[in-house]
């Protein structure tokens, strides 16, 4: 019973794992994946008109975070799904572990995580899309906020529900 999470660059750090995994045909040693408000693309570099109000302005420091990332082949790496786990083919998104894509309504990563799970969706690997109404990028990582406690409890069911049945 492994699985394996992480929220927001962590949730990045998740969904690179499943990509390696995929690639060195690993993917059933993880019973279930979790990226949670995931980096996964490089959305933030498109067209800024067509992106929603709190994409857009965040899209200037995410590329700045995308650069740091990549380093100095950045420009050679972006094809790369190991740089960017939402571009991972349709054979390797058909051998990740089975996912959870979890999300905020108002998050910034919102758009690119739809993408990656409608997409593992065809290739047979997701199991749930959340979206948490009402929150924002790391809004249910706070006790004291008032999704806190709805998020745990969506995330209680989730774990015994595709983790230890």
């Amino acid at each position: 019973r492994i699985a394996m999470a992480g929220e927001s660059g962590g949730g990045y750090i998740c969904a690179g794992a499943m990509v390696q995994l995929a690639r060195k045909d690993e993917a059933h040693l993880v019973k279930l994946a979790i990226p949670i408000i995931p980096m996964l693309s490089d959305y933030c570099f498109s067209d800024t008109a067509a992106m929603t109000k709190h994409e857009a302005e965040m899209a200037i420091g995410q590329r700045k975070i995308w650069r740091l990332i990549g380093g100095p082949e950045f420009d050679e790496m972006r094809k790369d799904a190991l740089l960017f786990p939402g571009k991972a083919d349709e054979e390797t998104l058909s051998k990740m572990p089975p996912t959870i894509v979890w999300e905020a309504e108002f998050d910034m990563y919102i758009t690119e995580a739809t993408r990656f799970a409608n997409r593992l969706r065809a290739a047979g690997r997701l199991l749930e899309f959340v979206v948490i109404p009402g929150t924002k990028h790391g809004s249910g990582f706070a006790p004291y906020h008032a999704c806190f406690k709805r998020e745990r409890e969506a995330w209680r069911m989730a774990i015994q529900e595709y983790l230890l049945k």
